[in-house]
């Protein structure tokens, strides 16, 4: 018996699932509409409201010796401990104030650390600062301002000598963020799941009664038969729909 019930309900299940797609399929053109609009609502809003941000790196090579004639693998070895040591000391209060003074920029320490990312990458001694910013000419001034005062900073911190650049910072002529497809393509994917919320809960919280299987189903009554609409039967239901389109 018990697994009689379980059967039903699983037969119930499937059945409103196949509803459920079918709803959604017959809405199609609803969610396709819905997908476009979202997307072309989001890139209106990137490209009219938010501002474009540029990213300028530059790239330098920090290295500890013990002898300034030669270069051991000690030395190698002691500068790539001390990577992580250097990216500190370029994000210090020292070095970014120092490059507010000498640009004469209009920001905090704080907020020049927003603009600024040093990386490194694995098993090298090469240290990456980018700056983000929304006038490409003031992100690569910017950047090349802090690698020139972290290297000075670096080298009486640490005592070194060698601190070399690789490569100045360049100034971008392709943005960095926002990017419009990107934004069009999240845009239309929630429209999409928008439009097939609606039509889903819409559907679920609509309990009204329209064909013989509702009947079955719901009342839990056999239908014995239907009566067509006659020709007059058809008018008249025309004429109530227009009047009550006419009120609206």
């Amino acid at each position: 018996m018990e697994h009689q019930n379980i059967q039903d309900a699983t037969d119930d299940i499937e059945i409103d699932l196949v509803e459920l797609f079918h709803i959604l399929l017959n809405k199609w053109w609803i969610i396709i509409l819905s997908g476009i609009l979202g997307g072309l609502v989001f890139i209106a809003v990137t490209v009219l409201f938010i501002t474009p941000q540029y990213v300028s790196t530059t790239k330098m090579y920090v290295l500890s010796k013990q002898d300034s004639n030669t270069l051991t693998q000690q030395d190698m070895q002691t500068s790539l401990s001390l990577t992580k040591d250097y990216a500190e000391l370029i994000k210090s209060r020292t070095v970014t104030e120092g490059v507010i003074t000498q640009l004469g920029l209009d920001m905090t320490h704080e907020e020049l650390l927003d603009k600024m990312t040093v990386d490194s990458a694995t098993d090298t001694r090469i240290l990456s600062i980018s700056v983000k910013d929304e006038d490409p000419y003031e992100a690569c001034e910017i950047a090349n301002a802090i690698r020139d005062v972290a290297a000075n900073h670096i080298k009486n911190v640490m005592d070194i000598n060698a601190v070399n650049v690789v490569e100045t910072a360049n100034i971008p002529e392709e943005k960095a963020s926002p990017s419009i497809s990107k934004n069009g393509i999240i845009g239309g994917l929630l429209g999409v799941f928008v439009s097939v919320a609606v039509i889903l809960i819409s559907y679920m919280i609509n309990d009204t009664i329209k064909t013989q299987e509702d009947v079955e189903r719901y009342l839990g009554l056999s239908i014995l038969g239907t009566i067509p609409l006659t020709e007059t039967g058809k008018k008249t239901r025309k004429k109530k729909q227009k009047r009550g389109r006419g009120r609206r």
